[in-house]
């Protein structure tokens, strides 16, 4: 069993406790990147601890509060109650001032880090995962030291850099925790689809000139990023993950834009993205590629998530600590070391699994099976 501890109920935890009962029930696979890590399956993940600080969601159980305003996520799966009541938490920057009326904060008393390093002990938490809105850079910090302080895994899906930065690292070492990050991708998400052509590109001699992903959508998570000043972070994660697959990443920065560009309150949790690229290829003629990407924002998420939680676990029941490098590649935008492709950075995660000894079913390169031999 992997017990979990949520920083912030909103609509990507809507979706993963719904995702985690719906695949416990089923006993289906489908959708799933892995199948099973470390011997860990779907069905193993438990929700036994949650904060938030929305009146509409502090003080209930954790099945009614993932469907409290202003969460969108439908109900795909009744849940029975969990048993886990969500704890007021710290309010800090984790609500923008144009959001207060959306998150509205409860009025109770905050936890102190005692607190909380207290209540994740007596809950057993193995990993704890940030959820937090984009631009709550405070509150994912103290959430950070605090789930080092405990000693669990720390997995930060937002853009605030964590794993990516050395003082936390070292924060995570000293107390035997782990931390993967920064910024979760989406299992077909922009960045990964924007970074799939950016690495073709790259592949086949061919050079990118200029390049935009534009990202609409009509959740609370693009209503707070209409404040621009909390999105300093999230422009560089995703430019980044693009201008990586390149052979000169820093040429291409100037004439890449990557990030949300609206909202559109209709959409709910649709997101719709517009990808342009302009290449040059064979003897310098122009090659033009214009997509549009419409997905499930918050199914995307859920879906890496629930490889995350399962590779965190095991990682921990093997010892590791810090900031493994290779374990975040694949899952994340702003990963502590970028890797070219994500078939690479999924190679080396594979690679570095079997050396510890660490089973993940099915392998997703077909190649795995010719370089294992």
């Amino acid at each position: 069993m992997i017990r979990v501890g949520i920083i912030g109920v909103g609509n990507i935890a809507a979706m993963l406790v719904q995702a985690v009962e719906f695949y416990r029930r089923t006993e289906r696979t489908e959708g799933l990147i892995h199948h099973v890590i470390g011997g860990y399956r779907v069905d193993d993940i438990r929700f036994v601890y949650a904060v938030d600080v929305s009146k509409q969601k502090v003080g209930k159980d954790l099945a009614e509060a993932i469907f409290a305003k202003p969460n969108q996520v439908p109900k795909y799966v009744n849940i029975p109650k969990i048993g886990v009541v969500v704890r007021m938490g710290k309010v800090l920057d984790g609500v923008a001032e144009h959001m207060m009326e959306d998150f509205a904060p409860a009025n109770e008393p905050e936890p102190t880090e005692k607190d909380i390093i207290r209540e994740l002990e007596e809950a057993n938490v193995d990993v704890v995962i940030n959820l937090l809105p984009v631009g709550s850079a405070k509150a994912s910090r103290f959430y950070a030291e605090v789930a080092a302080k405990a000693g669990t895994a720390f997995v930060n899906c937002i853009p605030e850099f964590i794993a990516s930065n050395s003082h936390y690292v070292k924060i995570f070492e000293e107390n035997n925790g782990l931390v993967l990050g920064d910024d979760i991708k989406g299992q077909l998400g922009s960045t990964i689809v924007h970074r799939a052509l950016a690495s073709l590109v790259a592949m086949r001699g061919a050079e990118i000139v200029e390049s935009y992903q534009l990202n609409v959508g009509g959740n609370t998570d693009f209503k707070n990023m209409l404040d621009h000043s909390r999105l300093t972070s999230k422009k560089v994660s995703k430019t980044m993950a693009v201008a990586s697959t390149q052979p000169e990443p820093e040429k291409l920065l100037n004439s890449l834009f990557a990030g949300p560009s609206g909202y559109i309150p209709f959409l709910g949790n649709t997101k719709v993205s517009y990808i342009f690229m302009k290449i040059l290829g064979f003897m310098g003629l122009p090659v033009t590629i214009d997509l549009k990407l419409v997905v499930d924002d918050k199914a995307m998420a859920s879906a890496v998530l629930a490889d995350i939680i399962r590779l965190a676990k095991a990682l921990r029941d093997k010892g590791i600590k810090g900031a493994p490098d290779w374990a975040s590649a694949f899952y994340f935008k702003y990963p502590p070391k970028q890797a070219k492709s994500d078939e690479e950075a999924l190679l080396n995660l594979y690679m570095k699994l079997e050396e510890l000894g660490i089973e993940i079913e099915p392998h997703r390169l077909y190649l795995w099976h010719y370089i294992n031999r």
